[in-house]
Protein backbone atom coordinates (compact mmCIF):
# COMPACT_ATOMS: atom_id res chain seq x y z
CA UNK A 1 0.00 0.00 0.00
CA UNK A 2 1.39 3.26 -1.02
CA UNK A 3 0.33 6.25 1.21
CA UNK A 4 -1.77 9.39 0.32
CA UNK A 5 0.87 12.20 1.08
CA UNK A 6 -0.61 14.69 3.47
CA UNK A 7 -1.49 18.14 1.96
CA UNK A 8 -2.09 20.45 5.01
CA UNK A 9 -3.36 19.81 8.71
CA UNK A 10 -5.72 21.82 10.31
CA UNK A 11 -8.64 22.66 13.09
CA UNK A 12 -12.15 22.26 12.85
CA UNK A 13 -14.03 25.76 12.93
CA UNK A 14 -17.04 26.67 15.79
CA UNK A 15 -20.30 27.90 13.86
CA UNK A 16 -23.87 29.15 14.87
CA UNK A 17 -25.92 27.40 11.99
CA UNK A 18 -29.12 28.36 13.64
CA UNK A 19 -28.12 32.34 14.50
CA UNK A 20 -28.42 31.60 18.17
CA UNK A 21 -26.05 30.41 21.11
CA UNK A 22 -26.02 26.87 19.33
CA UNK A 23 -22.86 26.00 17.99
CA UNK A 24 -21.32 22.99 15.86
CA UNK A 25 -17.71 22.25 14.78
CA UNK A 26 -17.14 22.08 10.96
CA UNK A 27 -14.31 20.52 9.33
CA UNK A 28 -15.80 22.25 6.08
CA UNK A 29 -16.18 24.58 4.47
CA UNK A 30 -14.57 26.51 8.00
CA UNK A 31 -11.35 24.34 8.42
CA UNK A 32 -11.05 23.49 4.34
CA UNK A 33 -12.03 25.70 1.95
CA UNK A 34 -15.29 23.85 -0.71
CA UNK A 35 -12.85 24.37 -3.50
CA UNK A 36 -10.61 22.16 -1.62
CA UNK A 37 -13.52 19.57 0.04
CA UNK A 38 -15.36 19.30 -3.32
CA UNK A 39 -17.66 17.86 -3.72
CA UNK A 40 -17.88 18.09 0.01
CA UNK A 41 -19.66 21.08 0.52
CA UNK A 42 -20.62 21.35 4.63
CA UNK A 43 -19.56 18.72 8.03
CA UNK A 44 -21.29 19.80 10.81
CA UNK A 45 -20.22 17.84 14.06
CA UNK A 46 -22.57 17.86 16.96
CA UNK A 47 -22.47 16.48 20.67
CA UNK A 48 -24.73 18.01 23.43
CA UNK A 49 -26.91 17.13 26.19
CA UNK A 50 -30.42 18.14 24.90
CA UNK A 51 -31.76 20.83 27.03
CA UNK A 52 -35.58 21.44 26.21
CA UNK A 53 -36.77 17.71 25.76
CA UNK A 54 -39.30 16.26 23.29
CA UNK A 55 -42.04 18.35 21.25
CA UNK A 56 -44.96 19.15 22.92
CA UNK A 57 -47.20 18.97 19.35
CA UNK A 58 -46.84 16.59 16.69
CA UNK A 59 -46.46 19.59 14.51
CA UNK A 60 -43.11 21.26 16.59
CA UNK A 61 -39.87 21.02 15.30
CA UNK A 62 -36.76 23.16 16.83
CA UNK A 63 -35.09 23.20 13.68
CA UNK A 64 -38.20 24.83 11.83
CA UNK A 65 -39.57 24.62 8.57
CA UNK A 66 -37.30 25.74 5.97
CA UNK A 67 -35.57 25.13 1.93
CA UNK A 68 -32.98 23.05 0.43
CA UNK A 69 -32.04 22.85 -3.57
CA UNK A 70 -29.11 21.47 -5.39
CA UNK A 71 -27.65 19.24 -3.07
CA UNK A 72 -27.19 15.73 -0.97
CA UNK A 73 -28.12 15.77 2.89
CA UNK A 74 -27.57 13.34 5.39
CA UNK A 75 -28.25 13.50 9.03
CA UNK A 76 -26.59 10.88 10.98
CA UNK A 77 -26.48 10.17 14.18
CA UNK A 78 -24.09 8.20 16.84
CA UNK A 79 -26.57 8.95 20.01
CA UNK A 80 -29.73 10.28 20.56
CA UNK A 81 -33.15 10.18 18.67
CA UNK A 82 -33.71 11.82 15.44
CA UNK A 83 -37.01 13.53 13.82
CA UNK A 84 -37.79 14.74 10.41
CA UNK A 85 -40.65 15.90 8.64
CA UNK A 86 -40.76 16.96 4.52
CA UNK A 87 -42.76 18.55 2.00
CA UNK A 88 -42.76 14.28 -0.07
CA UNK A 89 -44.90 13.59 3.19
CA UNK A 90 -42.48 11.68 5.32
CA UNK A 91 -43.00 12.11 9.20
CA UNK A 92 -40.04 9.56 10.53
CA UNK A 93 -38.24 9.28 13.67
CA UNK A 94 -35.06 6.89 13.46
CA UNK A 95 -32.95 5.10 16.63
CA UNK A 96 -29.30 5.43 16.67
CA UNK A 97 -26.74 5.14 15.15
CA UNK A 98 -28.54 5.83 12.16
CA UNK A 99 -29.30 8.26 9.38
CA UNK A 100 -31.94 10.29 7.50
CA UNK A 101 -30.82 11.17 3.63
CA UNK A 102 -32.38 13.17 1.24
CA UNK A 103 -31.15 13.84 -2.24
CA UNK A 104 -33.20 16.94 -2.35
CA UNK A 105 -33.08 17.97 -6.17
CA UNK A 106 -35.48 20.44 -7.56
CA UNK A 107 -36.41 20.99 -4.23
CA UNK A 108 -37.18 19.98 -0.46
CA UNK A 109 -38.49 22.00 2.73
CA UNK A 110 -38.46 19.62 5.95
CA UNK A 111 -37.89 20.56 9.61
CA UNK A 112 -36.00 18.48 12.41
CA UNK A 113 -35.99 17.59 16.11
CA UNK A 114 -37.62 17.36 18.74
CA UNK A 115 -37.80 13.54 20.13
CA UNK A 116 -35.33 13.12 22.59
CA UNK A 117 -35.62 13.61 26.37
CA UNK A 118 -34.34 16.35 28.39
CA UNK A 119 -30.58 15.25 29.43
CA UNK A 120 -30.18 12.96 26.25
CA UNK A 121 -26.70 13.15 24.87
CA UNK A 122 -26.73 13.94 21.04
CA UNK A 123 -24.19 13.24 18.39
CA UNK A 124 -23.83 13.16 15.63
CA UNK A 125 -23.05 14.69 11.71
CA UNK A 126 -24.86 16.93 9.27
CA UNK A 127 -23.26 16.50 5.76
CA UNK A 128 -23.78 18.08 2.58
CA UNK A 129 -22.54 17.16 -0.47
CA UNK A 130 -23.31 18.95 -3.86
CA UNK A 131 -23.95 17.66 -7.07
CA UNK A 132 -23.24 18.15 -10.46
CA UNK A 133 -24.95 21.39 -12.27
CA UNK A 134 -27.35 18.95 -14.61
CA UNK A 135 -28.49 16.90 -11.97
CA UNK A 136 -29.64 20.17 -9.31
CA UNK A 137 -33.36 19.70 -10.64
CA UNK A 138 -33.54 16.16 -10.61
CA UNK A 139 -36.87 14.66 -8.17
CA UNK A 140 -36.31 14.63 -4.76
CA UNK A 141 -35.42 11.47 -2.91
CA UNK A 142 -35.16 10.28 0.74
CA UNK A 143 -34.34 7.80 2.96
CA UNK A 144 -34.20 6.91 6.33
CA UNK A 145 -31.65 3.80 7.35
CA UNK A 146 -31.89 2.43 10.57
CA UNK A 147 -29.11 0.46 12.40
CA UNK A 148 -29.46 -3.17 10.82
CA UNK A 149 -28.97 -1.39 7.17
CA UNK A 150 -25.68 0.46 9.08
CA UNK A 151 -23.96 -2.51 10.20
CA UNK A 152 -20.39 -2.33 12.53
CA UNK A 153 -17.79 -3.60 10.34
CA UNK A 154 -14.90 -5.24 12.14
CA UNK A 155 -11.55 -4.54 11.53
CA UNK A 156 -8.30 -5.97 12.24
CA UNK A 157 -6.22 -4.93 14.89
CA UNK A 158 -8.89 -3.46 17.26
CA UNK A 159 -10.61 -1.00 15.04
CA UNK A 160 -14.22 -0.81 13.23
CA UNK A 161 -16.63 1.07 10.59
CA UNK A 162 -19.45 1.73 9.31
CA UNK A 163 -20.15 2.41 5.91
CA UNK A 164 -22.50 5.58 5.12
CA UNK A 165 -21.78 6.35 1.61
CA UNK A 166 -20.04 4.56 -1.34
CA UNK A 167 -18.79 1.05 -1.42
CA UNK A 168 -15.95 -0.28 0.81
CA UNK A 169 -15.18 -2.65 3.35
CA UNK A 170 -17.38 -5.15 0.86
CA UNK A 171 -20.06 -3.05 2.13
CA UNK A 172 -22.18 -0.68 -0.09
CA UNK A 173 -23.06 2.51 2.16
CA UNK A 174 -27.09 3.46 2.26
CA UNK A 175 -26.77 7.02 1.33
CA UNK A 176 -27.78 7.17 -1.84
CA UNK A 177 -25.47 10.31 -3.41
CA UNK A 178 -25.35 11.60 -7.40
CA UNK A 179 -21.58 12.33 -6.74
CA UNK A 180 -19.79 9.36 -6.47
CA UNK A 181 -18.07 9.10 -2.70
CA UNK A 182 -16.95 7.07 0.31
CA UNK A 183 -17.95 8.22 3.52
CA UNK A 184 -16.64 5.99 6.12
CA UNK A 185 -17.05 6.31 10.40
CA UNK A 186 -14.05 4.50 12.09
CA UNK A 187 -13.72 3.78 15.61
CA UNK A 188 -10.56 3.07 16.80
CA UNK A 189 -9.51 1.13 20.29
CA UNK A 190 -6.86 2.13 22.43
CA UNK A 191 -3.75 1.43 20.87
CA UNK A 192 -5.27 0.23 17.41
CA UNK A 193 -4.61 0.78 14.10
CA UNK A 194 -6.45 0.95 10.68
CA UNK A 195 -5.03 0.75 6.72
CA UNK A 196 -7.39 1.53 4.13
CA UNK A 197 -7.13 2.20 0.71
CA UNK A 198 -9.75 4.93 -0.76
CA UNK A 199 -11.27 3.99 -4.31
CA UNK A 200 -9.80 4.60 -7.38
CA UNK A 201 -10.26 7.67 -9.44
CA UNK A 202 -11.80 9.87 -6.30
CA UNK A 203 -9.90 12.49 -6.02
CA UNK A 204 -10.75 14.52 -2.78
CA UNK A 205 -9.53 12.83 0.33
CA UNK A 206 -9.93 14.42 4.40
CA UNK A 207 -10.31 13.15 7.56
CA UNK A 208 -11.98 14.24 10.60
CA UNK A 209 -10.74 13.37 14.17
CA UNK A 210 -14.30 14.28 15.75
CA UNK A 211 -13.69 12.93 19.20
CA UNK A 212 -10.47 11.53 20.95
CA UNK A 213 -6.78 11.77 19.15
CA UNK A 214 -4.62 9.94 17.25
CA UNK A 215 -0.52 9.10 17.30
CA UNK A 216 0.07 9.39 13.80
CA UNK A 217 -1.88 9.63 9.81
CA UNK A 218 0.68 8.50 7.39
CA UNK A 219 3.17 8.98 9.56
CA UNK A 220 2.47 12.60 10.91
CA UNK A 221 2.75 12.63 14.32
CA UNK A 222 0.54 14.07 16.91
CA UNK A 223 -2.90 14.18 15.61
CA UNK A 224 -4.73 16.36 18.33
CA UNK A 225 -8.94 15.99 18.80
CA UNK A 226 -10.83 18.43 15.83
CA UNK A 227 -7.97 17.64 13.10
CA UNK A 228 -8.79 17.95 9.57
CA UNK A 229 -6.32 16.44 7.40
CA UNK A 230 -6.63 16.97 3.76
CA UNK A 231 -4.62 14.39 1.27
CA UNK A 232 -3.28 15.11 -2.12
CA UNK A 233 -5.35 12.35 -4.02
CA UNK A 234 -4.79 13.33 -7.74
CA UNK A 235 -2.56 9.59 -8.40
CA UNK A 236 -4.51 6.71 -8.66
CA UNK A 237 -0.59 5.64 -7.30
CA UNK A 238 -1.02 6.76 -3.72
CA UNK A 239 -4.11 5.32 -2.40
CA UNK A 240 -3.40 4.39 1.40
CA UNK A 241 -4.40 5.96 4.76
CA UNK A 242 -2.84 4.26 7.97
CA UNK A 243 -4.35 5.67 11.36
CA UNK A 244 -2.17 4.62 14.38
CA UNK A 245 -4.85 5.30 17.58
CA UNK A 246 -2.93 6.72 21.35
CA UNK A 247 -2.44 4.13 23.87
CA UNK A 248 -4.42 6.17 26.13
CA UNK A 249 -7.64 7.10 24.40
CA UNK A 250 -10.28 5.66 21.62
CA UNK A 251 -10.77 7.99 18.66
CA UNK A 252 -13.26 8.63 16.31
CA UNK A 253 -12.47 9.40 12.71
CA UNK A 254 -14.50 10.30 9.75
CA UNK A 255 -13.21 9.66 6.06
CA UNK A 256 -14.75 11.81 3.28
CA UNK A 257 -13.93 10.67 -0.20
CA UNK A 258 -15.10 11.83 -3.28
CA UNK A 259 -14.94 12.80 -7.35
CA UNK A 260 -14.37 16.86 -7.86
CA UNK A 261 -16.97 18.74 -9.65
CA UNK A 262 -14.70 21.50 -10.66
CA UNK A 263 -17.80 23.28 -11.26
CA UNK A 264 -18.64 26.91 -10.22
CA UNK A 265 -20.58 27.36 -6.87
CA UNK A 266 -23.68 30.15 -5.94
CA UNK A 267 -24.50 29.54 -2.54
CA UNK A 268 -27.12 31.15 -0.47
CA UNK A 269 -27.98 29.67 2.90
CA UNK A 270 -29.63 25.96 2.19
CA UNK A 271 -29.67 26.73 -1.45
CA UNK A 272 -26.43 25.60 -3.31
CA UNK A 273 -26.76 25.99 -7.58
CA UNK A 274 -24.57 26.70 -10.36
CA UNK A 275 -25.09 30.40 -10.85
CA UNK A 276 -26.28 33.57 -9.04
CA UNK A 277 -29.05 33.62 -11.92
CA UNK A 278 -30.53 30.20 -10.72
CA UNK A 279 -30.38 31.67 -6.77
CA UNK A 280 -32.53 33.92 -8.21
CA UNK A 281 -34.95 32.21 -9.37
CA UNK A 282 -35.13 29.80 -6.89
CA UNK A 283 -35.52 32.34 -4.24
CA UNK A 284 -38.35 34.10 -6.82
CA UNK A 285 -39.87 31.18 -6.04
CA UNK A 286 -39.76 30.54 -2.47
CA UNK A 287 -41.30 34.29 -2.44
CA UNK A 288 -44.59 32.93 -4.82
CA UNK A 289 -45.13 30.02 -3.21
CA UNK A 290 -44.19 27.94 -5.91
CA UNK A 291 -41.50 26.03 -3.74
CA UNK A 292 -40.89 23.09 -3.88
CA UNK A 293 -41.79 22.09 -7.43
CA UNK A 294 -42.67 18.29 -6.53
CA UNK A 295 -44.56 18.11 -3.13
CA UNK A 296 -47.11 16.37 -1.62
CA UNK A 297 -51.04 17.59 -2.04
CA UNK A 298 -52.08 17.95 1.68
CA UNK A 299 -50.50 20.88 3.84
CA UNK A 300 -47.92 18.81 4.62
CA UNK A 301 -46.69 20.85 8.32
CA UNK A 302 -49.67 20.06 9.95
CA UNK A 303 -50.07 16.60 10.55
CA UNK A 304 -53.50 16.55 10.70
CA UNK A 305 -54.10 17.28 7.35
CA UNK A 306 -52.36 13.67 6.20
CA UNK A 307 -54.30 11.15 4.48
CA UNK A 308 -55.62 8.46 7.31
CA UNK A 309 -53.27 6.17 5.33
CA UNK A 310 -50.07 8.35 5.58
CA UNK A 311 -49.91 9.76 9.29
Amino acid sequence: MTLLPVKTVVHHGVTHPFGDERTVKQAFPSAIPSEHADPFLMCDFFDSVESTGKAKHDDDFPVDWHPHRGMDIASYLRTGVGRHGDSLGNRETFDSPGMQWMSVGSGVVHAEGGANDVGTRVQGFQIWINVPSERKMDDPRYGTVPEKVLPLVTLDKGASARVLAGNALDVKGPFETVQDVQMIDFRLEKGSSVDFDVQKGLDTAVLYVYEGSLDSVNGKKGIDNGSVILFDADSDEHRGINMQANDTEEAGVMLFAGKKLKQPIAWHGPIVMTTQQEIGETLGELRSGRFPPKRVDWDYKRLDAFPKECR
